[in-house]
């Protein structure tokens, strides 16, 4: 009897620690942008569009993707996984630059802007002289 109560106790406590590992091992997965190799981007972010003529004359070229909740609700919310990844790979926020819903980074004289929103952020290399 007591096999069976241990059991009982022990197999939900397996299964949802599995469940939650895997979980947290899909959000660390990232690929790279399709624009710029040097940009991570999650590996289940969706590009849905690709901007190379912009009004805009600072930006040389950007990307859309699309992402389940990437900004928390109204995109109020930075998603600070991703922004540590770019950290962890050399990007350095430009926290003077800094407009609503768009950051700025650098990493070896290029400049990035990423927008984020609700369930998309857009990302734009900017031009040399932006």
């Amino acid at each position: 009897m007591f096999k069976y109560l241990l059991a009982f106790i022990c197999l939900p406590l397996i299964l949802f620690n599995s469940g939650c590992t895997s979980s947290t091992q899909e959000e660390q997965e990232y690929g790279v942008s399709s624009i710029n190799a040097e940009i991570p981007i999650p590996k289940n972010a969706k590009e849905i569009e690709v901007t190379t003529t912009s009004s805009n004359p600072n930006i040389k070229i950007g990307v859309k993707y699309e992402l389940d909740n990437i900004g928390g609700e109204q995109g109020l919310y930075p998603p600070e996984s991703y922004f540590n990844k770019l950290w962890d790979s050399g990007w350095v926020e430009l926290e003077d630059k800094r407009l609503g819903h768009v950051q700025f980074f650098e990493k070896e004289g290029t400049i990035i802007a990423i927008e984020i929103h609700e369930n998309t952020f857009s990302i734009y290399e900017m031009n040399k002289d932006a």
